[in-house]
């Protein structure tokens, strides 16, 4: 497991190309979510959001829903070890927000999904399992619009996003809460669980920063 993460941390900082600032002059904690609290989520951060009661990973991959909008689908996945499940948080593109910079509860963000490059998003066509709001990935670099922005919500006191902490991310458009529960597709996502969107808060709707590459915090000058 250390030696994953290891070597997540090396190609982020040899060959990945964030948006603003150079990775290079940078180091950054490959964290598990065994490692020390209080590290902090920056912009720039690449982690695996985990679902508090089952534990699954926020998941995509190149296989599209059958139903709704037949955009990227979404799931939750239950392995650990998996590289579809490492998103990379991003502010919206008119902000000032930079990449170290951390991040505040009640901020907007975006989560790109590292392998293809696609933006969490959701919209008002039904889940294909729940019929609830569907959640999904699109768009791509330069292609991304409000239904990918979502409002961190921390729980409890805590003012700005740490690992462990725990959180909800509702979605602008819909008001919808990203969620997830037991619920399992039986075929082309075998075993993975439906993620959704629902306008209610709710115990299922909880999520954690778990393994990832966390970004230092950039100094102020």
């Amino acid at each position: 497991m250390a030696m994953g993460f290891f070597g997540l941390a090396l190609f982020l900082f040899l060959a990945f190309d964030f948006d603003q600032g150079s990775p290079s002059s940078a180091s950054a904690s490959a964290a598990s979510s065994s490692s020390s609290q209080n590290v902090q989520v920056t912009y720039g951060t690449v982690l695996k959001l985990m679902h508090e009661k089952t534990k699954f990973r926020l998941h995509s991959h190149e296989v599209p829903y059958g139903s709704g909008s037949g955009q990227q689908s979404v799931t939750g996945f239950p392995n650990v070890d998996d590289s579809n499940s490492y998103w990379i948080v991003r502010p919206p593109p008119d902000t000032s927000a930079k990449q170290g910079d951390t991040i505040p509860d009640g901020a907007i963000i975006r989560l790109q999904h590292m392998r293809t490059r696609k933006w969490l998003h959701s919209h008002l066509h039904a889940s294909p399992i729940s019929g609830n709001l569907e959640v999904s990935c699109f768009g791509g670099e330069s292609e991304s619009d409000t239904g990918d922005y979502w409002k961190l919500l921390i729980e409890g006191s805590g003012k700005s996003w740490k690992q462990d902490q725990r959180i909800r991310l509702q979605h602008i458009d819909t008001g919808g809460y990203l969620h997830s529960h037991d619920k399992k597709y039986a075929r082309i996502a075998g075993g993975q669980q439906e993620v959704c969107g629902v306008r209610e808060k709710r115990a299922d709707n909880v999520w954690l920063a778990a393994e990832g590459v966390y970004l230092p915090i950039t100094e102020s000058k």
